[in-house]
């Protein structure tokens, strides 16, 4: 709901603050008072064109500041988050014009191109007369609305999802087909590499067992070499340190009487003594164990070669080849197994697309229902504001399954005819500004449970009627401002005095300067303003009497 507006050096007016409330509002002032300068002004909060003509004599800019209540509208809320532009309860939307440079726009403090001001513009206010803000004149407004009002919020719901199912399988389909125009020749490929890694044979741990042994093998004579001195130094030649610690620990023992001290001395060489003699046994069994075999290393040679050029050929670690072989052995099976899926896939697919038919077809039986209804309703309105030879249709389009969308296979679209003799036209083609009023204000009220839009402006919605029937007029927008937000500039006493709230816009002039301003009425400015707008600038008993009873019979 639209709480506030600020308008700063926009055209006459130089500063305004207007607080908003619930229910209809009535504005109404003298011809030329500036009533449209609301209406230009919110159509730029909302996004509309910018013309730096519109910024006040004298001054380098003009602001455009308009705050929204939309604690009660999830969907606005939700598309502020999605857009990462949601700061609470409150919609902040900022326009600025600027005399020698580009307007620019912010939503709740955040730059804003105004692509995206209009987008929530659309969200957030539908303004009726001869203004751009008017949701009703696109189809598919038109058609949420007759959605809305046939409550098919379940079986748009199945539709969308069963459009999903069908073209994600279609495009799973065209991926798959698409890979198998070229699976021959890619065939070819996989069988060769899958035969080329898997005649290479090569086992989990047994690149790391070739390199222990071909190191061992080709380094025999240095071992061997190494072992035979070690066993000679140890135990076999004259002065061995077997033969040095087994006399010292003789020594030591003939010692011990005379100092029981060196006994943990003589004991530590009789250990080491044990230990020399235990790794000279296990020296000869490796030395003797050690045999040359050329013609083994040679086999491993040759095995880490070909292990090697495999791994450079399939650009690899050699230890990485078995997990090269399982991925193409992988591919060369779902390859094989082409035929088998696209037939699954088709047949799936024709299942999901007489699914998605199905359920379409549904949904058109039940808009085409609810289309006569609504219309009848419409139509009915129609003949009480005044516009008794009008016929209202709406039609619904089966569309070509080509053109298939998520909202079904139907185009929908409101046609009027306002003459006798008169085709039904869209209503982007109705001529008069007036008439149009007429019939959103009619559509409205006839949808009144189903929109979704909080704030309606109807500007000049009485051009072109009087007496009864804009009386009809006002109890219709009073009516609908039961459970919107409404917003009416009217000339008619009749259709102000049905207001909930009454502002009254009026002009103020000096020899240098025209100003704007806008007062909220109470109960006796209203009823001056009321009797006003019958009987002109003079004011007599009468027409206040009359007045007065106008406001007195308004039930809130």
């Amino acid at each position: 709901m639209l709480i506030h507006i600020h308008i700063k050096d926009l055209a006459v007016v130089s500063s305004l603050e207007l607080e908003l409330g619930s229910g209809m509002t009535s504005l109404t002032g003298e011809t030329g008072a500036g009533k449209s300068i609301l209406i230009d002004a919110l159509g730029l909060g909302l996004g509309n064109r910018a013309d730096n003509s519109m910024i006040r004599n004298g001054c380098d800019r003009a602001e455009i500041t308009i705050i929204f209540e939309i604690k009660s509208h999830p969907t606005i809320h939700h598309w502020l988050q999605e857009q990462a532009l949601d700061a609470g309860d409150e919609c902040i939307l900022r326009r600025i014009l600027i005399r020698d440079g580009r307007s620019r726009a912010f939503i709740n403090g955040t730059p804003a191109p105004v692509q995206l001001l209009q987008r929530l513009g659309e969200q957030l206010i539908d303004i009726h007369g001869q203004h751009a803000h008017q949701s009703l004149l696109k189809r598919s407004c038109q058609r949420d609305l007759l959605d809305a009002y046939a409550n098919h919020r379940s079986l748009i719901s199945q539709t969308e999802e069963s459009f999903q199912a069908w073209h994600h399988c279609q495009e799973k389909l065209k991926q798959l087909q698409t890979a198998s125009e070229d699976r021959t020749e890619r065939l070819d490929l996989l069988r060769y590499q899958t035969n080329e890694l898997g005649s290479l044979q090569l086992h989990k741990n047994e690149l790391a067992e070739i390199d222990s042994e071909h190191s061992r093998l080709s380094n025999i004579g240095k071992l061997q070499e190494i072992t035979t001195l070690a066993l000679d130094q140890l135990y076999d030649s004259d002065g061995s340190v077997q033969e040095i610690l087994a006399h010292l620990s003789s020594e030591l023992t003939v010692l011990l009487p005379l100092d029981n001290r060196l006994s943990s001395s003589q004991e530590l060489l009789t250990s080491a003594l044990i230990q020399i003699e235990e790794a000279t046994t296990e020296l000869r069994h490796y030395s003797d164990s050690l045999e040359s075999n050329p013609s083994h290393l040679e086999q491993l040679e040759k095995r880490l070669q070909e292990i090697h050029d495999l791994a450079r050929k399939y650009r690899a670690q050699p230890n990485e080849l078995p997990k090269k072989l399982d991925t193409l052995n992988a591919e060369l099976n779902a390859i094989e197994h082409t035929d088998v899926q696209l037939t699954a896939l088709q047949e799936q697919l024709t299942t999901l697309h007489q699914h998605y038919l199905e359920t379409a077809n549904r949904l058109t039986r039940s808009r085409q229902k609810a289309a006569q209804k609504l219309a009848k309703s419409i139509v009915k309105i129609l003949h009480s504001l005044g516009m008794p030879k009008s016929i209202f249709n709406i039609t619904t389009t089966t569309l070509p399954e080509a053109q298939a969308t998520r909202s079904g296979l139907d185009q929908i679209e409101f046609l009027i005819s306002t003459n006798p003799g008169q085709t039904p036209q869209p209503l982007s083609k109705v001529a008069s500004g007036g008439e149009l009023s007429r019939v959103s204000l009619a559509i409205q009220v006839a949808t009144i449970q189903c929109g979704q839009i909080p704030t309606l402006i109807f500007d000049e919605v009485d051009a072109g009627i009087g007496g009864g029937i804009a009386e009809i007029v006002g109890k219709l927008l009073h009516q609908l401002g039961a459970t919107r937000q409404v917003l009416c500039v009217t000339h008619l006493p009749q259709v102000a005095a049905q207001g909930h709230n009454h502002l009254q816009i009026s002009k103020q002039s000096n020899k240098k300067n025209t100003h704007t301003t806008v007062k909220t009425l109470q109960k006796e400015a209203r009823i001056q303003e009321i009797a006003r707008m019958l009987g002109g600038m003079e004011i007599t008993a009468h027409t206040l009497a009359h007045a007065k009873e106008m406001l007195s019979n308004l039930q809130h």
